[in-house]
């Protein structure tokens, strides 16, 4: 099996996962910031024209608890394939080493999206 197919589910699976945590800050940081600053009236409009924000704030724990899955086994995937061969051949290589960095990258935006979106979900009404 050639490298790139090695390296393909770790990449798929960091986009997942920032698909994920992006939701849990739809659902929760989103509100908060248009309340925030005053925008009361365009976060009605925003959930009278998408009604689905609803559904993910009503079950927001579910959503935090399954990007938090998905966040921790795609850090378990990139921790484990950190130090995993890449092809000999410098073309092949150069192109391993910048996927497990954009990959990398995506992870880390990932968590900090999930950390911002779990501070407005859960800390900050803790806080009024």
């Amino acid at each position: 099996m050639d490298e790139s197919a090695t390296e393909m589910p770790g990449r798929w699976l960091a986009f997942l996962s920032l698909f994920t945590s992006t939701g849990t800050l739809i659902c929760c940081a989103l509100p908060a910031l248009l309340v925030a600053l005053g925008a009361g009236a365009a976060l009605s409009t925003l959930i009278s024209k998408v009604p689905g924000l609803v559904w993910i704030s009503e079950y927001k724990e579910a959503v935090f608890v399954f990007a938090g899955i998905m966040l921790t086994v795609s850090g378990w995937l990139q921790w484990r394939s950190r130090f995993a061969p890449c092809p000999v051949d410098a073309a092949q290589r150069n192109a391993c080493l910048r996927t497990r960095r954009s990959s990398a990258l995506v992870y880390g935006a990932s968590v900090v999206v999930f950390m911002v979106g779990g501070f407005f979900a859960f800390i900050l009404p803790l806080l009024f």
